[in-house]
């Protein structure tokens, strides 16, 4: 497609004075429009233009074509069929020279025979930061405007197509390469101090010269022979999660420059044309195109590599030890997955804790239903089974007390959204896996099937099976419960009706206006209304995978609107006052609920109150522009918060998040 430069970054120096009246020196980035003489581009691509035939032949920059059968075609559908591709003229040309040279400095080194062990692995080293250049010189190297930075091309974990991209100026002094090679040296330094071991045992004290020793092992977690029976203290796995991330396919983005550098010095670590997919412990649905059911049949695979992976764990782990397994995803599913491998091959979860881990940005309300935490699952090696198997019917009200026990725990910490159903799974599991195997002392009725599921459904059903879902569905229902109490403290003890909880809690789980279908099905689930035809095509919609909420002025203008007395769900009462609150007024909105005769029903006003904390608000309110995404919801949460103040001040508390937007706006 071709590129133009379009700006220039760059820093001055600027002298300021410091309070003691010395000159202290600032540096200030700024911006400019390029002139005549910062674009190359000619240049650079006739210089390309002649080093590639030479490098074609000495195999120094990557010749292999992107994969046909993966997750993510865009990368071909955007005219980059080659993984060089990926970088524009002036990258490729630097990252070939860099290859070229570090190639001349191995060969040179060979001659002469000083290729030694410590010398070989320095090469090493000096590989991993020239990829660390690849990641933030690529054509899917962004700027990131609010830290005035390039990110990482992986900043998305997948090949997302950028518009517009950024070219790191390598030799700028203590910038790119320097930088590269620094981070590099520093992150070892630091492994390197983590081995260091005073009289004490303190790992994080190098202040002595005294020297632990760590052995480090590449190989499948599924096969260690290498290690004996019952021998190890302690596991910590960070295990792929489901169909999250598809690493070997990111990986090959890097593979296929570390085997013309690194390779040359270690080549019996990259023997393959590309990075080993089938090995790989993942829900990968590319493995099985074509075939029907792929997606059940992906997620099988990944349920049994999982499983054989914890079941060596097992074995070399002493009848004493611990496993911690780290775990983030808000598809249940993959919870079920992983939980049924663990028990399979003999653990029990016996503690969990939240850990926030992903940064959680500001308190804008963005259009993607995120979990910010990773949930640490504490594992033992079970002891033999004894006695008859437990019914799950008896152990089920075990896993609900054990969820309502740590909820407020982890509230009062700060897990809040979608994090407070996730972190509620860990507890919910604890109590489950006590208790495994489990079976059903009722038959359970047989679930729907979906429409065009390509066999997904092909397994035969077993009415009395039990599964870690079922608990995770008992765990949601509780978080539910809980919320709803904490969404409306109003004196009124009313029950809140189907689709108005369905509304409340997707905008307060998730914090988005759309969110996984699979996770809005077990939502409706939790609050007894059914998906397909109460919230479809009535609070929302469909739209591939996703479910996306409406606000009261889009439902209106689809006609998806229920009558204004809330006969179908208080949600309809409180999207026609907010329609007319906006359209029309104050004191009109007052008469129609007057008319409607919900104007003071408990119902409406708990549903009201409740409403008001999920809401994103609007700038009237919080001071801060609400995204694009979210504009709408924020404008009936504006018209609902006024008819709130004009008409039940007395009665209804102002909403407990605007707090939030205050103590925001006092820091600022």
């Amino acid at each position: 497609m071709g590129e133009q430069l379009f700006a220039v970054a760059y820093k001055r120096k600027v002298i300021t004075k410091s309070k003691s009246g010395k000159n202290k020196i600032k540096w200030i980035r700024g911006y400019r429009s390029p002139g005549e003489t910062d674009d190359n581009g000619a240049t650079i691509a006739e210089k390309l233009a002649e080093k590639l035939p030479e490098w074609d032949t000495l195999d120094a920059v990557p010749t292999e074509a992107y994969p046909e059968n993966t997750n993510d075609d865009r990368p071909r559908q955007y005219g980059m069929p080659l993984w060089r591709d990926m970088f524009s003229p002036r990258q490729l040309l630097v990252h070939g020279i860099s290859s070229e040279i570090f190639r001349e400095m191995v060969e040179a080194d060979r001659k002469v025979n000083q290729l030694s062990d410590v010398r070989s692995a320095a090469y090493v080293y000096l590989a991993i930061s020239l990829d660390k250049m690849l990641n933030y010189n690529s054509r899917m190297s962004v700027w990131m405007p609010t830290r005035e930075v390039t990110a990482n091309t992986f900043n998305r974990h997948d090949f997302a197509f950028c518009w517009s991209h950024v070219e790191m100026s390598l030799l700028t002094e203590d910038m790119s390469a320097d930088w590269a090679c620094g981070a590099t040296s520093k992150a070892l330094r630091e492994l390197i101090d983590m081995v260091a071991a005073n009289k004490r045992g303190d790992m994080l004290d190098s202040t002595t010269d005294e020297r632990g020793s760590i052995e480090i092992s590449n190989g499948s977690g599924a096969s260690m022979p290498h290690i004996a029976d019952k021998s190890i203290d302690a596991v910590v796995m960070d295990p792929p999660y489901g169909a999250n991330v598809m690493y070997a396919e990111l990986s090959d983005f890097f593979y296929v420059w570390l085997k013309r550098t690194a390779g040359l010095v270690v080549p019996e670590l990259f023997t393959r044309r590309l990075a080993d997919k089938d090995a790989e412990a993942v829900a990968n649905k590319a493995h099985f195109k074509g075939q029907k059911g792929s997606a059940r049949l992906a997620d099988d695979d990944y349920r049994m590599k999982m499983e054989g992976i914890f079941a060596e764990c097992r074995r070399v782990l002493k009848d004493d030890g611990i496993m911690t397994v780290m775990f983030t995803h808000k598809d249940t599913g993959a919870w079920d997955a992983l939980a049924m491998s663990l028990m399979d091959a003999g653990f029990v979860i016996t503690a969990s804790w939240p850990v926030n881990t992903e940064a959680s940005g500001s308190l804008h309300i963005k259009d993607k239903a995120a979990a910010n935490s990773t949930i640490f699952l504490v594992c033992r090696p079970r002891a033999e089974a004894q006695g008859e198997t437990m019914y799950w019917e008896d152990v089920e009200p075990e896993v609900a007390q054990a969820v309502r026990a740590r909820v407020g725990e982890f509230q009062a910490a700060g897990i809040q959204g979608v994090d407070l159903y996730l972190a509620s799974f860990g507890p919910a599991l604890e109590a489950f896996s006590r208790h495994w195997p489990l079976t059903r002392g009722t038959p359970a009725p047989e679930p729907k099937k979906k429409r065009r599921t390509q066999g997904d459904l092909f397994e035969v059903f077993d009415p009395y099976a039990v599964r870690p879902e079922d608990a995770l569905n008992a765990a949601r229902r509780e978080v539910k419960a809980w919320r709803l109490a904490q969404l409306a403290s109003a004196k009124a003890q009313a029950d809140m009706d189907g689709p108005t909880a369905f509304y409340v809690l997707a905008w307060d789980a998730f914090k988005a206006v759309s969110f996984p279908y699979d996770e809005a099905l077990r939502l409706a689930r939790a609050v007894g209304v059914d998906l397909e035809t109460q919230v479809i095509g009535r609070l929302g919609e469909k739209k591939a995978a996703e479910i996306k909420l409406w606000d009261s002025a889009t439902r209106i203008a689809k006609g998806a609107i229920g009558a204004a007395d809330g006969s179908r769900g208080m949600i309809d009462a409180l999207h026609h006052a907010a329609h007319v609150m906006r359209t029309r007024g104050a004191e009109a909105a007052q008469e129609m609920l007057k008319d409607a005769g919900v104007a003071q029903e408990d119902e409406f006003k708990v549903a009201l109150e409740a409403l008001l904390e999920v809401l994103p608000p609007s700038k009237t309110f919080s001071g801060i522009d609400a995204d694009k995404a979210v504009k709408p919801a924020a404008d009936d949460f504006d018209a609902l918060e006024k008819l709130r103040r004009i008409a039940y001040e007395g009665e209804i508390g102002e909403p407990q998040q605007l707090e939030l937007y205050r103590e925001l706006m006092a820091e600022e």
